[in-house]
């Protein structure tokens, strides 16, 4: 952990708070002389602080320990790299357009991955006035179910959350062409082209 570093970050982020040292001290129970040493390199705030101005500043832990945000990593969002993110506790879904490390259930959630459905595994898509209706023979159980379905195009993100035990038979706006995602319980995330 480098004392300047951490200490350039909270200085930038409390200023971006627009607060004073004696203010964020004052948040914290602190003594505004300890927030100016940590903001001069000269000391490290004590882990437990470090929880609690991740919260002030709302920032991961993480970052605030290695004293950057990590600003110009990422890549302009961009549709057509959507990210998938699911809990294997509770079924949580998070999307995202470039790297992410969404938390759920106390964990880090990793990306799914998607694979190509083969022609088993697709999903049936019919066209029924202005919509795509979609319907599969796959089993619906509690155990083993399909708990997403995503439509995705250049401009358009539809996601519908699907429960077990009912049928999967829903309808979304038939747009222009895409990519439809889907997510079983068992065996991740799959895709196909529509």
């Amino acid at each position: 952990m480098d004392n300047i570093k951490v200490g350039a970050l909270i200085k930038s982020l409390r200023k971006e708070k627009k607060l004073t040292q004696l203010q964020l001290a004052d948040e914290l129970n602190i003594s505004d002389k300890t927030v100016s040493k940590w903001e001069r390199g000269l000391g490290c705030p004590d882990i437990s602080l470090i929880i609690e101005l991740s919260k002030i500043f709302s920032v991961d832990t993480e970052s605030l320990l290695a004293g950057e945000l990590g600003k110009g990593k990422h890549k302009t969002a961009n549709i057509k790299r959507i990210k998938f993110y699911v809990c294997p506790y509770c079924g949580n879904l998070v999307t995202s357009f470039n790297e992410i490390s969404p938390v759920c259930c106390g964990r880090v959630m990793s990306e799914a991955k998607p694979q190509k459905a083969n022609d088993e595994e697709k999903l049936k898509v019919e066209i029924i006035e202005t919509d795509y209706f979609i319907t599969t023979d796959h089993e619906m159980k509690r155990e083993h179910f399909i708990s997403f379905i995503c439509f995705v195009n250049f401009e358009t993100l539809i996601v519908k959350k699907l429960y077990p035990e009912w049928n999967l038979d829903t309808r979304i706006p038939r747009i222009s062409k895409g990519r439809l995602y889907f997510y079983c319980s068992v065996h991740g995330l799959f895709y196909q082209d529509i």
